[in-house]
């Protein structure tokens, strides 16, 4: 039986610049794409989202999504997204489209933690526990060479149970800042989405149902 690899990227859902309603039409786009990844039985997690001013409403929102081929089975989303429709908050607006943006990114190969790349100190536990625990060298550094991350565990009677536990910690740890590269990589994205193409939506929604045309 042929096997597949899981495949994660990260969906960008943003409204740049834009004013309310776009901050709507990215939490419509939102539900709408959460939808398609039940639907195409992908697994998504929101990992970031940066509420509007108004209530239902997200400045941008960050998606992990992970399938087979998650990219190719939601790849109509990459691009503008196009919403005609009366404001929701502003009765007499005359203006009509409301354009965001959908962008995506894979995952980086450096997420994954290479134990060649770690690497382990011993040392002396401090604290409560007696002339036992300062006499040997049972509590574990674990550190991540390429971003010079640390985590420690002194917890455990063993040293090498204390190291599986550093090296847990330090994935958690790395993850996190992988994380945070990703966030950081959406905020500096804000200029590109400020010149989004309206003339070349990708998808276009009518109305306060969002129904696709």
């Amino acid at each position: 039986m042929m096997s597949y690899k899981n495949k994660t990227i990260y969906i960008q859902i943003s409204a740049g610049r834009g004013p309310a309603e776009c901050c709507w039409v990215v939490a419509q786009v939102l539900k709408k794409i959460l939808a398609d990844c039940q639907n195409f039985g992908i697994e998504a997690k929101v990992i970031d989202r940066q509420e509007g001013e108004q209530n239902g409403t997200l400045f941008s929102a960050l998606v992990a999504v992970s399938g087979t081929d998650p990219e190719s089975q939601l790849g109509d989303w990459k691009g503008t997204v196009q919403w005609i429709g009366q404001s929701p908050f502003r009765k007499f607006h005359k203006r009509k489209n409301w354009f965001i943006g959908v962008s995506f990114f894979k995952e980086e190969k450096s997420r994954k933690l290479n134990l060649s790349e770690v690497t382990f100190k011993a040392f002396r536990a401090s604290g409560p526990g007696g002339q036992h625990r300062n006499k040997v060298e049972t509590a574990v550094r674990a550190t991540h060479i390429p971003t010079g991350i640390s985590a420690s565990s002194s917890e455990a009677r063993s040293q090498h149970q204390n190291k599986q536990k550093a090296l847990e910690r330090l994935k958690v740890a790395v993850n996190d800042e992988f994380l945070n590269q990703q966030k950081q990589l959406i905020n500096d994205q804000w200029v590109q989405h400020l010149s989004l193409e309206r003339g070349n939506a990708v998808k276009v929604f009518e109305g306060r149902k969002f129904m696709e045309r």
